[in-house]
């Protein structure tokens, strides 16, 4: 547990340094919030100006506060806050908020002043949050050093933003919604304490069985990694991710890189960690309340009872877009179903107990239905009527769930009419939504997490049948950033990945040389400085039989690369044995500047980025991690035997990826590097690496 956190949510003191006695002053929000909540601490307001704030003696400078005092929470203008922070250290104080802006998000200015502040916070072995924050509450302690209105209600939920405006419109949104936390916490510019950092310290916290977080940026992406996988093995951590789209990236070259856009790395992150990624802030914290209510399902099969047809069959179709299935219910249930309902209400799965449906035809309906063996989780919908109270439709639903094991979630529809039926669910651990579509949403989220919970932690695999000097001589004799074929051969082959047999011929005097070793029919391709694509061009032969073949498919080829390129030179040529027959698929990673490498899979060939079939992971790997990536798509289908196939070497294709995968790692020059197409043999006959490209960081750092 990251213990030097715990003040942020826990001082036996506070000191707020540029405290105001002004109402419109952000500090006065502050004051206010700490002496409103049932804060036990002290509260220090610190003003050289004042006497007084808010009924509290106020103290000229930090260094005049008496004990207790863990906590400084920072509210002046950026160019005092130097010199506060240097007092504080002085002072002994553990942790500071800085809610100042004025620092990093300004630019250069702004951030040599924040490394000044940090500099002072890392010498002196404090922590900070911030700048350019909102604070942080407990709703446990009372300890709110926000300037916002109000707290919701105390929970299970313990939010992290990097978005103080975000924290604030959350806080109004769920106030009155029953949906309860335990804390939360802006973090701003995170130039001490990160996201990571604080979910660390929420592992351990006992009132925080889950973790929300809204995240912008993720700096350490494989800490992030290390610690999210360690959490997400006791707690669920729910995150929405802002900034997903690809605008402004730098231009790539590679089909990995084209495919490989920013947020892919992040996907592939949470995958491997088991974090639940929600698109939208409703979703967050609908998500959020299930995990913290109820319990997770054991299955996929989802029983629904109703009181509408329509929004059962949005239901319906919610879950089936997030891998659950609705559950075939048995035929004793059906028999006491239909004695107990309306003699017209439909009683196979969706039970639809028809508009008229009393409190106690959903609390009757619901102790059958969750009792039937082939039912792992339950939804009840209720479209509000008005001869039917939702409150006792509500109550009805609690009596039989907090008997049961299994997953319940109620869909009430509405606005006022629901208001009070949502308190009552939540306030006795039933969560609820709104919206049919939301359903999916959350109980996917629900199983996907509770399978990635069954799944066994597995280590990283490093391969050891390396030639890792080959590899850096290779690396470190490279003249050029962007590196074709006849490079990338050599470098694939010293980490054992099996290549296409072959040579390079500077003349077509030496091609056939190495086409009569290596044995007929061969591919010629030409080496064209510039051009990572070949097929792009026409720098390709194929099924060349003998040496006049060769002598004239290489004056073809030409024509064709002069017509693409009229300024084009051919600096050499590859010669390749021709391939077997077998399924292509591709194989690469492309550097992500937060998470490092960034493995993809997929269909391979000239379509790949048409097709755009693929998955992502962030290297190193575990045979598992590669294994789930090429299920992820739909070219495992073909490797499989799809429609009568030859059914494809799968393991052979794992290990071609983890062996990239720790090649990427151990060779931080590397940005991008693909194999496409890997040829995938008849299982038990390997995977061979037909062509390959790399581009390199020539910048010595």
């Amino acid at each position: 547990m990251n213990k030097g956190l715990r003040p942020f949510f826990d001082a036996s003191g506070v000191a707020i340094i540029g405290a105001s006695s002004k109402p419109n002053k952000l500090s006065y929000g502050i004051m206010k919030n700490l002496t409103s909540y049932g804060y036990q601490g002290a509260v220090y307001p610190v003003n050289p100006s004042a006497t007084e704030i808010l009924g509290l003696k106020c103290y000229p400078s930090i260094l005049d506060v008496p004990d207790p005092i863990e906590l400084a929470v920072i509210v002046l203008p950026a160019e005092l806050v130097l010199a506060a922070v240097k007092d504080c250290a002085i002072r002994g104080v553990q942790a500071i908020i800085l809610i100042s802006g004025g620092f990093k998000e300004l630019g250069a200015h702004g951030e040599a002043l924040e490394n000044e502040v940090l500099a002072v916070i890392k010498s002196a072995g404090m922590r900070m949050i911030g700048p350019n924050c909102v604070g942080t509450m407990s709703l446990y302690t009372g300890l709110n050093t926000t300037f916002i209105g109000g707290m919701p209600q105390i929970g299970g939920i313990g939010f992290l933003s990097q978005s103080g405006a975000v924290l604030g419109g959350i806080v109004d949104l769920v106030k009155g919604k029953g949906i309860g936390f335990a804390h939360f916490s802006s973090l701003g510019n995170e130039a001490d304490v990160t996201e990571t950092d604080m979910i660390e310290y929420l592992e351990d916290d006992p009132h925080t069985p889950v973790i929300a977080a809204y995240v912008e940026q993720i700096k350490d992406g494989a800490r992030f990694i290390k610690v999210a996988r360690k959490v997400s093995r006791t707690k669920p951590i729910v995150l929405i991710k802002a900034g997903k789209t690809t605008a402004g990236a730098r231009a790539v070259s590679s089909h990995t890189g084209s495919l490989a856009g920013a947020h892919s790395a992040y996907q592939a992150a949470f995958r491997q960690s088991g974090v639940i990624e929600v698109q939208n802030l409703n979703d967050l914290f609908d998500v959020s309340q299930a995990f913290a209510l109820q319990p997770l399902p054991q299955g996929n099969r989802v029983a629904i009872l109703t009181n509408s047809g329509g929004p059962a069959a949005l239901v319906s179709d919610s879950l089936a877009m997030h891998g659950l299935q609705m559950a075939d219910l048995g035929a004793e249930t059906q028999d006491k179903l239909r004695l107990g309902l309306n003699p017209s209400a439909q009683v196979a799965n969706p039970v639809d107990m028809l508009g008229g449906a009393e409190p106690g035809d959903y609390e009757a309906a619901l102790a059958l239905v969750i009792n039937d063996p082939a039912v792992d989780i339950v939804v009840t919908i209720l479209v509000p009527q008005s001869l039917v109270n939702p409150v006792e439709v509500a109550k009805g639903i609690i009596r039989v769930a907090e008997r049961a094991q299994k997953t319940v979630l109620a869909c009430f529809l509405g606005d006022p009419a629901v208001a009070e039926p949502r308190r009552v669910l939540h306030a006795n651990h039933v969560p609820m939504v709104v919206y049919p579509e939301s359903v999916g949403s959350v109980l996917g989220a629900m199983w996907a997490y509770a399978q990635w919970r069954k799944k066994p932690a597995m280590e990283v695999d490093l391969v050891t049948d390396i030639d890792g000097r080959l590899a850096a001589d290779l690396l470190a004799s490279a003249t050029e950033r962007n590196l074709g074929e006849a490079f990338t051969r050599t470098l694939l082959k010293s980490y054992g990945i099996d290549i296409i047999s072959g040579a390079e011929g500077k003349t077509i005097a030496e091609c056939i040389q190495i086409a009569e070793k290596i044995g007929f029919p061969v591919v010629l391709k030409a080496n064209v400085r510039g051009v990572l694509h070949k097929s792009d061009i026409g720098a390709i032969s194929l099924n060349i039989k003998d040496e006049n073949s060769l002598r004239q498919g290489a004056e073809e080829m030409a024509a064709r690369i002069r017509l693409s390129m009229p300024d084009a030179q051919i600096e050499s040529y590859l010669v390749e044995k021709m391939a077997p027959k077998g399924q292509e698929v591709i194989v690469g990673m492309r550097r992500d500047p937060g998470f490092g490498p960034v493995m993809m899979f997929g269909m391979g060939g000239v379509f790949v980025e048409l097709i755009k079939d693929v998955a992502f992971r962030i290297a190193p790997l575990t045979r598992m991690d590669a294994e789930e990536m090429i299920f992820e798509t739909k070219a495992a289908r073909m490797l499989t035997g799809y429609r009568g196939e030859t059914v494809s070497d799968v393991p052979a294709v794992i290990e071609t990826i983890v062996r990239l995968s720790q090649l990427a790692y151990d060779f931080p020059q590397i940005e991008e590097i693909e194999i496409n197409p890997l040829l995938v043999l008849a299982a038990g006959k390997g995977a061979i690496a037909l062509d390959g490209r790399t581009i390199l960081n020539m910048i010595q750092e």
